[in-house]
């Protein structure tokens, strides 16, 4: 196979030593018998790299045997590929990868505008966010300023909450709905905190901590299950209706809702402190480890509801977003996540998850499903799967530096 010296370098002998080490996949032996570590990253993200860049197209999926792109007027996952190229950066300080990450992000820098969707939080603070964290580019800033700006605009203060999805259009016009809020906007609450850190301005950080507390309030059951969509009367404040747009029911436990949920709430007691966020977080997670119908590899079907058998797709992107999560709640609970989540990310580099070279369309992460209901991306890499795989191995490395230096 030949490496593609344009797009990297040698230093992933580096990074693939963080991720085999950190994934326990392979013995030294068994490496060189497959291929060389160095080969790994530059046939599996080098690829994605290059036909990203003859296709001007971020890469988001594989449908029908073919790479998807995330190039529509607006698309929620287009900053997932560029944050990865942003943390495979800070792995290897290649600066290779901080040129690719520039070049991709740029692709969707005009959905900054884009005010149908909320999900502005999730393209542009892990894309552009970490590109302004790592550089201290002034320009990345002001894209993320912008974004922000839009995305404030769709809060309400009587519900106090970000409005999800517009109702107006699409099939979510088909809903009966009037003010839709789903749990994946817990995720969009980072860039809100961050802007508020990095510009001295209140505002964003005031419509983060609000939107949390209703969430809190209306989305979680007594067992800390999480509702996907509450509707909102935008004349009281209360909810209107519990229902689900891509879990089996509207009482069922979709599994990345309870992913996005669980990281928001840690991430939301990160920037405030408040004890809280912190207890729902343990709460969601107890919930999540302890369910049943979680498999003993810990890699959830797409629904938690659901009796787990072969024919219910499985879902590895909620569990590389549950590890994540799992390693930042274990640096301020008492109750000891770190393990689980060691155990998840071992699981996602078995065979039957981490891709082998050239396979899987040069995506990392198998087995993932976009929305069952929807019949789209079933059982099929996620570029977010890859980008919170990674995390997790950046956040597991960042440990690791931290105690050697204690």
């Amino acid at each position: 196979m030949k490496i593609i010296h344009k797009v990297v370098s040698f230093n992933f002998y580096f990074l693939f030593f963080l991720i085999f080490i950190s994934c326990e996949k392979l013995s030294s032996s068994e490496i060189e018998g497959k291929q060389t570590i160095e080969e790994f990253i530059p046939l599996q993200y080098g690829g994605l790299v290059k036909w990203g860049k003859e296709n001007s197209s971020i890469p988001r999926t594989v449908k029908n045997g073919e790479i998807k792109s995330a190039n529509n007027d607006f698309d929620w996952t287009a900053g997932f590929f560029p944050g990865s190229l942003w943390y495979i950066f800070e792995m290897t300080q290649d600066e290779v990868w901080a040129k690719e990450a520039r070049y991709f992000q740029s692709l969707h820098k005009e959905m900054k505008h884009f005010r149908g969707s909320h999900d502005l939080g999730f393209v542009f603070n892990n894309s552009y966010g970490h590109g302004y964290r790592l550089t201290g580019d002034e320009k990345f800033l002001d894209v993320l300023i912008e974004a922000g700006d839009v995305l404030i605009e769709r809060f309400n203060p009587i519900v106090g909450a970000i409005q999800s999805w517009d109702v107006d259009r699409g099939w979510q016009s088909q809903r009966g709905w009037t003010f839709p809020v789903i749990i994946d906007n817990m995720m969009n609450l980072e860039l809100l905190f961050r802007l508020s850190e990095w510009t001295g301005d209140e505002k964003y950080k005031k419509v983060a901590i609000a939107h949390a507390n209703t969430t809190m309030k209306h989305f979680f059951r007594n067992d800390f299950s999480s509702f996907h969509v509450v509707d909102f009367d935008t004349n009281t404040g209360e909810p209107l209706g519990y229902q689900t747009a891509q879990g089996y029911s509207d009482e069922s436990s979709w599994a990345r809702g309870q992913a996005w949920g669980l990281y928001g709430f840690v991430s939301v007691y990160e920037f405030t402190g408040e004890e809280v966020y912190l207890d729902l977080a343990e709460n969601i997670a107890e919930y999540y480890l302890n369910h049943s119908h979680l498999p003993s590899d810990m890699i959830p079907h797409w629904d938690m509801s659901l009796t787990p058998t072969a024919e219910v797709p499985k879902d590895a992107s909620a569990a590389a977003i549950v590890a994540s999560a799992l390693i930042q709640l274990d640096k301020h609970s008492p109750n000891g996540y770190l393990k689980k989540a060691k155990q998840i990310i071992s699981n996602l580099c078995s065979e039957r998850y981490l891709a082998e070279i050239g396979e899987n369309h040069h995506f990392l992460i198998k087995h993932s499903t976009g929305s069952i209901p929807h019949n789209e991306e079933i059982d099929v890499p996620l570029n977010y799967a890859d980008y919170y795989f990674l995390e997790a191995l950046h956040r597991l490395k960042e440990i690791e530096n931290n105690q050697n230096n204690n």
